[in-house]
């Protein structure tokens, strides 16, 4: 199983990067990956559409779509973007520490 090593911490990920045990996450694994990908330091923009995303995991086993996350953060999808420059799926599902989402976010 490939490995992703972040500051002398160890993950388990699946050949895309994502966690491989999503009930490991917490806010310092997320803080860990959002800074790997190239996020230096988490806004409470980039917590409310983490939070959003992990919720709807934890509810219904899954990354809820791109325009749920835009519904209840009220934040436009350009801007979600550029405060995760790989995208809903990649970029902010990966940080949630979600599985890779199967379909479009």
């Amino acid at each position: 199983m490939p490995t992703l090593e972040i500051e002398n911490k160890v993950f388990e990920v699946d050949g895309d990067g994502f966690l491989s045990q999503p009930e490991i996450w917490n806010d310092e694994v997320a803080s860990l990956i959002a800074k790997y990908d190239g996020i230096e330091e988490m806004s409470e923009k980039h917590w409310a559409i983490v939070k959003i995303i992990r919720r709807n995991y934890e509810e219904k086993g899954m990354a809820p779509m791109i325009r749920t996350i835009c519904k209840e953060t009220g934040i436009r999808l350009r801007e979600i973007y550029e405060l995760f420059p790989l995208g809903p799926a990649r970029g902010a599902c990966r940080v949630a520490g979600l599985p890779k989402p199967d379909g479009c976010v």
